[in-house]
């Protein structure tokens, strides 16, 4: 928490705040809906222009999000705020809040960035230029020092204060891990040879769990197992490059689901708000679900995946898809299993990402999101339209989209799609699929509950205290 003397000194300042000026930059047109919906999706394109990987964009998107949902709860209350204590004076705007909440704390995060600042300053110019926000001045200042001691309460909860949460920086950046010895079954480097992804990302202070291996996957089977050789033989003939029974449509949706997830589920929370009219708390509580479970959901499967250390398709199938990597010989190993057959040659249709196997990080956050939805939607019934990747569209397009009527149709199509892609053998996405739905029932069990009724309607009864 941040000092209660910080919280005291903000709030003073809120009180004698002069009438806010917007700063002169080129004017940036904000992106469509409400407030919320807007900075979400400023902070979508910031975390994802600054080039973070996908699992650690999720904890930049989760440091926003919380940022945001507390301001918005610390005026409106109806709900629990998450390890915050501030709260709000009456009459404060919301709309300023959540545009201050949302600017500092990623200005903060990503101030090495120029562009990225300069694009954020320009943004923030026209929330508050007179046809916007008009300096958000109307409230003396109020909203905008409620955005500000969310921000800071954030930043210092999570990075400055005595119990930083571990992010490493620069955005990127490999760690050192615990390795185990070279054999059969451990993971290797593939192609194109990267350096390990974030291993870092497995070991932060998890947003709402209580640890990240709290709720750690069984392990991977043995490969003397009938259901190692099953998964070998299917994923050799379903996702390689130049696979004869993937049909056109497999291979779309294999395809489909190499969008980037922080894009996609981001998206999908600020659709489901504009389509049904959310206010700007349930706006800023669904995109907090999204980004919190998600950040929780990928750091505790990149935390077994660097416990298990289990190899790749590409590197089963073809032990000589190995290079000089520090982590054992040249070529590497095959599984010693009579029943399976390595193929010298065989590449997976879709690039390896840079990470252990097991579990499927896309099997982990997809029914994690599968989970918030429903959730959220309160049913089952989620209808949801997801978009993704079109091949026939240019690099990095979310012009494709899918539609699934239940969450479980979502978890099963990503099992198939990483099977298809290449990636994932299929006890590694039911793993994923299993760890991701685990972690969002306990996510949402503790956090973003309604207030409990009572009959004080003061500040007090409305922040849960």
């Amino acid at each position: 928490m941040v000092p209660n003397k910080l919280v005291s000194l903000l709030f003073i300042s809120i009180a004698v705040v002069l009438p806010l000026q917007a700063a002169r930059h080129a004017a940036a047109a904000l992106p469509p809906g409400n407030t919320v919906a807007q900075w979400n999706a400023i902070a979508e394109s910031t975390v994802v222009g600054s080039g973070a990987f996908q699992t650690e964009g999720f904890v930049y998107m989760a440091y926003t999000s919380t940022a945001v949902y507390n301001a918005v709860v610390a005026i409106e209350g109806q709900y629990a705020p998450v390890d915050s204590t501030i709260a709000g004076p009456a009459g404060a705007s919301v709309d300023c809040a959540v545009v201050e909440a949302a600017y500092q704390t990623l200005r903060y995060y990503f101030l090495s960035f120029p562009v990225l600042i300069a694009n954020l300053d320009a943004n923030r110019a026209e929330a508050l230029s007179p046809s916007n926000l008009n300096g958000c001045t109307a409230d003396g200042g109020a909203g905008t020092g409620v955005g500000t001691a969310a921000a800071s309460e954030v930043i210092y909860n999570r990075s400055t204060g005595p119990n930083p949460d571990g992010r490493i920086t620069p955005i990127g950046v490999t760690s050192p891990f615990p390795t185990l010895p070279p054999g059969p079954g451990v993971w290797r480097l593939t192609p194109t040879f990267a350096p390990p992804q974030t291993p870092w990302v497995g070991n932060v202070r998890p947003f709402l769990l209580q640890s990240l291996d709290q709720l750690l996957s069984d392990p991977p089977p043995s490969l003397q197992s009938d259901e190692w050789v099953e998964a070998f033989n299917e994923i050799k003939a379903y996702g390689g490059t130049t696979s004869s029974v993937r049909s056109d449509e497999e291979t779309r949706v294999a395809k489909f689901w190499s969008a980037n997830v922080v894009r996609q589920y981001n998206r999908l929370g600020r659709d489901i708000a504009g389509e049904r009219g959310l206010d700007l708390l349930e706006t800023a509580r669904l995109l907090a679900m999204v980004d919190l479970v998600g950040a929780d959901a990928l750091m505790a499967c990149l935390h077994a995946k660097y416990h298990y250390l289990f190899w790749r398709p590409v590197t089963a199938i073809d032990p000589s898809a190995v290079t000089t990597d520090g982590f054992g010989p040249v070529p590497g190993y095959d599984d010693a299993n009579p029943s399976t057959i390595e193929e010298t040659g065989w590449r997976p249709l879709l690039t390896t990402p840079n990470h252990p196997e097991y579990p499927a990080a896309h099997g982990a956050i997809t029914s994690a999101m599968a989970e918030v939805f429903s959730n959220f939607l309160g049913t089952n019934h989620v209808g949801l339209d997801v978009h993704g990747f079109d091949p026939a569209r240019p690099a990095g397009n979310l012009d494709a989209v899918r539609h699934f009527d239940m969450p479980n149709d979502l978890r099963h199509e990503i099992i198939d799609a990483r099977l298809w892609a290449g990636l994932h053998y299929p006890f590694s996405s039911v793993a994923g699929v299993v760890l991701g739905r685990n972690v969002a029932k306990y996510d949402l069990k503790h956090a973003f509950q309604r207030c409990a009724a009572t009959a004080d309607s003061s500040r007090d009864a409305r922040f849960c205290r």
